[in-house]
């Protein structure tokens, strides 16, 4: 039985990357942001050197027993493999941690460096395939490499840009028109803009599994205020199964095409290269990386952290359709089957042993992903103000900017929430700002700690209540940290839209005279 790989990058793995987005638990995630990219970037850049170096002495031993001819197997093929196997996927061990609600960090840092670690090893697999040497393949030519580079770069920041767009697309007109009133047109609508952000991404020449990852976090974080609560539902239990049925279907393809592929090439030196070059490469990539985060972080990633991260590097679906989608050489057909046995061998033995490791570790469980992930009963205020260094230290000098901007610009014009355009943009826009702003946002008061309520969510108190299970019961009192004020009441929830709070609620404490805000 055959299976066209194409299928894997153009039906099945979309799927699979847009709800990694769209299901982005965004507070955890911007708050560990700069340690997330490090992760992703500089990680994924160290494990495909580190594993493209090791293979490549490995070759060569291959070469000196008699196993491979010599030129038959190249430096460049080495780092395509080091690139493709730098992809990690976790999807057992998240799905462990999800049910055994692990520490939030830890949590976040995994699934953040998941995430976009899969779509810069697409990138980058895809730029070394390109890197092509006028002279000897396995001579260092400058130009070709910076070729590459700027390759990498030019195709990441496209591809990112036109998912963004298609977001943007979607939700001006979930904003603009009354689909609302149409909830399955308006579920159709956002499925059918989202798959066009990884079709047209391809069309282009870009990646599109970038593309679409980049598309569902902007649609969660604007278009999804603009849906129906219909919509809304539908939205996010469509895509919940969606992935659910395409990683099946991929795992399942995988055990059948260990037994029906009909070019295996099993080499044992070559297997046992790829078991000690992944270890070595992952180690190489997370203690170091972790030592220099740690330099500037007050709250510090623990070597219980790291020890569970460099134990989660499992390999999955997308090392897998990387290296189905080119078998046609005798050096892609090692690497197929050798990406065959490492991701069984890591989901089965690493995947197993989560819970075990969990344990011995001394990792936290049995915590909300929602809730204060360091609060001590103690020392409340003093757990607070070290949250609020911490979060300050991280990440306050880029992302301050940032919610500042899109709290007074672009949260009005793409979504009903936000303060009115007329309050933020200069007088002499004044039509621009009356046609863009939604009629909603007029009622609202202009939320002036915006910007420290989401770079410092400690400053709230959250409390969540469960509809489907306790519909009739009060909600819980909230409370307020000191330092917010209590008398806005009508304040935008800088958390709609977050899907990570599933069926909860968050809302503001109210003092005894005040009436509650629409």
């Amino acid at each position: 039985m055959t299976f066209d790989p194409e299928i894997f990058f153009n039906v099945l793995l979309p799927p699979i990357i847009f709800h990694a987005g769209y299901s982005l638990k965004k507070r955890h995630f911007f708050q560990n942001l700069g340690s997330i990219l490090t992760y992703a970037f500089l990680g994924t850049a160290i494990s495909c050197i580190v594993i493209g170096l090791i293979m490549y002495g490995f070759v060569k031993a291959m070469v000196n027993a008699g196993q491979l001819k010599n030129g038959d197997f190249h430096f460049t093929d080495c780092l395509f493999f080091g690139s493709l196997m730098s992809a990690t996927d976790p999807v057992t061990v998240l799905a462990i941690f999800h049910e055994l609600h692990v520490d939030p960090d830890l949590y976040t840092l995994l699934f953040g460096e998941s995430v976009l670690n899969d779509a810069v090893a697409i990138v980058l697999t895809y730029s070394i395939s390109i890197y092509s040497p006028k002279e000897n393949p396995n001579a260092f030519d400058a130009a070709a490499f910076f070729q590459s580079v700027g390759n990498f770069l030019g195709i990441f920041a496209g591809s990112f840009a036109m998912g963004s767009a298609y977001a943007v697309v979607t939700a001006l007109l979930t904003k603009f028109t009354k689909l609302c009133e149409f909830p399955l047109l308006e579920t159709g609508l956002f499925f059918l803009l989202s798959w066009s952000a990884f079709l047209s991404a391809e069309a282009a020449g870009l990646t599109g599994i970038v593309a679409v990852l980049f598309c569902g976090v902007t649609q969660a974080h604007y278009t999804y205020n603009n849906l129906s609560l219909d919509s809304k539902m539908r939205t996010k239990q469509l895509f919940e199964f969606m992935n659910f049925l395409a990683e099946n279907v991929i795992f399942c393809y995988m055990g059948l095409a260990l037994f029906t592929f009909q070019n295996h090439i099993f080499n044992a030196l070559f297997i046992l290269g790829a078991f000690l070059a992944i270890f070595v490469a992952r180690a190489c990539n997370i203690y170091p990386l972790s030592f220099l985060l740690n330099l500037g972080r007050k709250h510090k990633v623990p070597w219980n952290f790291q020890h569970m991260m460099m134990f989660s590097g499992l390999r999955g679906a997308i090392a897998f359709a990387l290296a189905i989608r080119d078998t046609g050489s005798q050096p892609k057909q090692m690497m197929f089957t050798t990406t065959l046995l490492l991701v069984f061998f890591t989901v089965w033995v690493f995947g197993g042993g989560t819970t075990p490791m969990l344990t011995w570790l001394q990792i936290r469980v049995g915590v909300d992903l929602d809730e204060d992930p360091k609060e001590e009963p103690s020392s409340h205020q003093e757990a607070n103000n070290l949250n609020k260094s911490t979060t300050k230290t991280e990440s306050a000098w880029l992302f301050r900017m940032w919610y500042t901007f899109d709290h007074k610009y672009l949260k009005p014009i793409l979504t009903h929430s936000g303060p009115p355009l007329t309050t933020t943009l200069p007088e002499w826009c004044g039509p621009i700002s009356r046609l863009l702003t939604s009629p909603q946002a007029y009622g609202d008061h202009l939320k002036e700690d915006d910007v420290e309520c989401i770079v410092n969510q400690d400053e709230l108190a959250m409390s969540y209540q469960e509809q489907s299970t306790l519909p009739c019961s009060p909600p819980a009192r909230l409370g307020l940290d000191k330092k917010a004020s209590p008398q806005t009441p009508n304040k935008e929830n800088i958390y709609e839209g977050d899907l990570g709070l599933g069926g909860y609620e968050l809302k503001l404490e109210q003092t005894p005279g005040q009436s509650q805000g629409n």
